[in-house]
């Protein structure tokens, strides 16, 4: 069989042998012959055998932009050859767009500063660059992945960089939209809703009235604080450490580096991305992610609350409350026929569950920055953009599947304010609490309405306030005047 040889890098390499060698200042070792990677992250690959999952592509496409920016800066300064630029821009940009991730494969617990991906972006654009070199008709052009790609930047400073620009992009195209989205829906539902009294509940016990559009209207003002809470909270997401290489000092970066590459992130993005105000602090802490998932959490605290008063709401639908009917999604038992479960807000609770995990992760990571380096990034990276993805899935499924099928079930709320001993409630400034008091308990002992003990017992309410009659007392129980 005759050889089919192709360039990866600088290596003439047969396709049919599945290893090439290459060396490194730790000396020889094997990698895939078709990878793009090279010797530094063959060795992150095989020392960090632990999760099997890979860093996010929402890093590894912000590390793309970085590269791509820093090559066209480098450029613009002097420090690198316009020929080398042309190429690792090309690289670079390819990864930005999504390109080559299968050549990413550095497990996620890795080195806490992120140098393995870091290494493994530089080798890929270095080798890519000689391939379209090659394609060029350029046989003997070489790029080196440090002194070329990862020219006047660090790990320290592009992975926090990285982290910065993916969950900034996520936030306002994925979680800020939809959950602008959720409110409107909310809104929509407390004004259909806006007429159906119901009876109120606290500690879980009987309250006085309310409206079905005043509790959903409720729901839509815990969205609306939680759209205000991500707005204000990405505002310090907006600093980059990109310039502080490697201990925030800038060493072997020139000041305008950062000014530049900066600049070229933020017309790629269309965010106004600014250089860090502190690059000792920008290295350091990572306040500004813990702050941002903190406010992620709140928001699924709020989901939390908003689905299990759903899955309450909507409960029976015989036998609880059922004062709302929800959209049946899909058969809730394999045994019991007919049966339809709230599927839609479970699924909700248990993405909260997950996103107060990752913030508990978050913390700790957060809290533990030693000295001039904080080593927790790629798992804090890891948990910032997992809980930005499900918890913008989870607001579109209740939204879409759950909240805009919602229907009211009148009779039911109607039957449970007839019964409800709160209605008293609004007898109370009248005849006083404690006559008050007594009628509620009569109602719950003889099963009869609030008002229909207060008719056998006019002659009693009469001594306290001669006024009232059948017809005012009824006036002061209608729900509607309670509300």
């Amino acid at each position: 069989m005759p050889l089919v040889l192709v360039v990866v890098g600088n290596h003439l390499i047969d396709v049919m042998e599945k290893f090439r060698r290459e060396s490194d200042t730790m000396g020889e070792v094997e990698i895939p012959a078709d990878a793009l990677y090279g010797a530094s992250t063959q060795r992150a690959v095989l020392n960090f055998q632990i999760s099997n999952e890979r860093v996010s592509q929402d890093i590894i496409k912000a590390y793309g932009l970085i590269k791509w920016a820093a090559a066209d800066t480098n450029a613009k300064l002097g420090i690198i050859s316009e020929s080398k630029s042309k190429y690792i821009k090309i690289a670079a940009e390819e990864i930005f767009n999504g390109e080559h991730y299968e050549h990413f494969p550095v497990d996620l617990y890795q080195t806490g500063s992120g140098t393995s991906t870091n290494m493994n972006v530089n080798e890929v654009i270095s080798n890519r660059c000689v391939q379209l070199a090659q394609e060029n008709g350029e046989d003997f052009f070489e790029i080196h992945p440090n002194d070329d790609v990862n020219q006047s930047q660090s790990s320290n400073d592009t992975f926090p960089t990285a982290i910065h620009i993916s969950a900034l992009l996520a936030a306002k195209s994925l979680l800020l939209p939809e959950l602008i989205s959720f409110k409107k829906c909310l809104k929509e539902k407390a004004l259909e809703m806006s007429s159906v009294i119901k009876i109120g509940r606290t500690h879980l016990m009987d309250a006085t009235p309310i409206t079905l559009g005043s509790e959903f209207d409720g729901f839509a003002r815990q969205i609306e604080l939680s759209i205000q809470r991500i707005d204000n909270s990405i505002i310090n997401l907006h600093e980059l450490a990109l310039g502080g290489t490697a201990v925030g000092n800038g060493l072997n970066s020139s000041k305008e580096f950062a000014i530049e590459t900066i600049k070229f992130i933020s017309q790629k993005t269309g965010i106004n991305f600014i250089e860090a105000k502190n690059h000792f602090e920008a290295q350091s802490s990572k306040d500004a992610l813990v702050e941002f998932h903190g406010q992620i959490n709140t928001v699924n605290v709020s989901l939390f609350k908003i689905a299990n008063d759903i899955r309450l709401l909507g409960s029976g639908p015989l036998c609880n409350i059922g004062e709302i009917i929800l959209p049946p999604t899909q058969p809730g038992s394999s045994i019991m026929p007919g049966k339809v479960n709230p599927v839609i807000p479970e699924s909700v609770t248990m993405v909260a569950a997950r996103v107060f995990g990752n913030q508990t992760s978050i913390t700790w990571a957060g809290a533990n920055g030693h000295l001039q380096l904080n080593a927790f990034m790629p798992i804090m990276a890891k948990c910032i953009l997992e809980s930005i993805y499900l918890t913008t899935n989870a607001i579109k499924a209740l939204s879409d599947k759950c909240i805009t099928g919602i229907k009211a079930n009148e009779s039911r709320c109607n039957f449970y304010l007839d019964k409800s001993l709160a209605m008293a409630t609004a007898l109370a400034p009248i005849i006083g609490y404690d006559l008050a008091s007594e009628i509620a308990k009569k109602s719950l002992l003889g099963g009869e309405s609030v008002y229909k003990v207060c008719i056998g017992m006019l002659e009693e309410i009469k001594r306290v306030s001669p006024d009232l009659d059948k017809t005012k007392i009824k006036q002061i129980l209608n729900p509607r005047n309670m509300i």
